[in-house]
């Protein structure tokens, strides 16, 4: 999560909440609506943080391949530890199984992806949605045949245009997945033992699952795509979680509408769709959302304004202090009539097709004005203005700043 810091330094991106929760439970939940209600149900009510550890009591053996898979295989990339983990995941004698990426915002068509992959005689599934065409050299890009979805061509990030379909990341496999990657793996073992008996140095059994799987079984009928028109977007920047947040608030109307807050007499005002934990103190006073989400043990003095932000838990927002576009991280301090606020980074609201860029930090030697990250413990003094920046963890600032970082 080199792109996701200074968020990341505190917790695996995996783990950042992202609309109240944690950004992988939102998959976890998915499977437990429409896949395997009682062992997701194990992970979420089992399921420990601990740094970057994972711990289960029912789940133990999934969570220590997850666990062993973060520590010592990471190096292989995403087939090669797939397929390292082989017989674990075999050991059941599934039909087909998924692979998601974690840093994926989506509503999860599981269930519709199952159906087609039954349609198109249990193949391989990509799930895939319509880019427009410069972002879409940013992705792997499918070009599919029109009448049978079949997938023709995989090309991953692309220099030139190849296709407006793009990957979405998640993927519905049968257990003939790992007689593909066995043979890439074979061709890999052959080609670094060659390496090392002529140049003698070793370089780790990296297997992709884009570039090396699917660029091999395009074209040989066994690989399809089934193209989504729901929502989908990558968490890849600390802004594109502000707006992956917004996109599964909207979804809770559908799916959790207990976890969204409604105006009563002595609460805040809540305007949009806005989380707050239970264990947040909020003066009545407060004007929350839309999209705006707020974290454990989270306080907010008389006055305070937020909007499309992220308050992470055990954070302070002293009286009549405004938050707007930002990210507040854990345990942070804004101080009274002190102004936090942020450039959104929303795809273009004329383009139904475009996706959320995950741009660079500098452009023309300028930092790019998106949203305002506060790390963890940050303390921002009391009436000043914190524009367009990042501030690292730790920072106890004296004045405002604007458009910079804070090291």
């Amino acid at each position: 999560g080199t792109r996701f810091r200074p968020l990341s330094f505190e917790v695996p991106k995996p783990l950042f909440p992202v609309a109240g929760v944690p950004m992988l439970q939102h998959h976890i939940e998915a499977c437990a609506k429409d896949i395997d209600v009682d062992f997701a149900n194990h992970i979420l009510q089992d399921l420990f943080v601990f740094h970057d550890c994972l711990f289960a009591n029912e789940c133990q053996v999934i969570l220590t391949t997850c666990l062993l898979y973060l520590q010592e295989y990471s190096a292989l990339s995403t087939a090669g530890g797939v397929y390292h983990f082989r017989d674990q995941i075999l050991s059941g004698g599934p039909e087909a199984f998924f692979i998601m990426n974690a840093d994926v915002c989506s509503e999860f068509p599981l269930l519709e992806m199952l159906e087609f992959q039954k349609e198109h005689g249990n193949t391989h599934v990509i799930l895939g949605t319509t880019a427009n065409r410069k972002q879409s050299m940013n992705y792997g890009c499918i070009v599919e045949n029109q009448d049978t979805n079949e997938v023709l061509h995989y090309v991953e990030k692309p220099s030139t245009f190849v296709s407006d379909i793009i990957n979405c990341g998640i993927y519905l496999f049968t257990p003939e997945i790992f007689q593909h990657i066995g043979l890439v793996f074979q061709k890999n073992q052959q080609d670094l033992l060659l390496e090392e008996q002529m140049n003698g140095w070793q370089r780790a059994e990296v297997i992709r699952l884009e570039q090396d799987i699917f660029t091999a079984l395009a074209g040989r009928g066994k690989l399809y795509v089934y193209k989504t028109d729901r929502f989908w977007s990558q968490i890849k920047s600390a802004g594109s979680a502000i707006y992956a947040s917004r996109l599964y608030l909207n979804q809770y109307h559908k799916t959790h509408p207990e976890r969204l807050a409604n105006n009563e007499e002595g609460r805040p005002t809540i305007r949009g769709n806005v989380y707050i934990h239970p264990t947040a103190n909020i003066d009545p006073t407060a004007v929350l959302g839309p999209n705006v989400s707020i974290g454990t043990g989270v306080t907010i003095g008389a006055g305070v304004r937020v909007r499309e932000s992220i308050i992470l838990h055990g954070a302070t927002l002293q009286d009549h202090s405004c938050v707007l576009n930002s990210i507040v991280g854990w345990d942070s301090t804004i101080g009274k009539w002190a102004r936090v606020e942020g450039t959104p980074s929303d795809p273009n609201p004329n383009d139904p097709y475009a996706k959320i860029d995950s741009e660079t930090l500098f452009r023309d030697g300028k930092l790019t004005p998106s949203i305002t990250i506060l790390g963890c413990n940050v303390n921002i003094p009391s009436e000043v203005i914190i524009l367009n920046a990042i501030v690292l963890p730790h920072k106890d600032l004296n004045r405002g700043f604007k458009n910079q970082i804070i090291l």
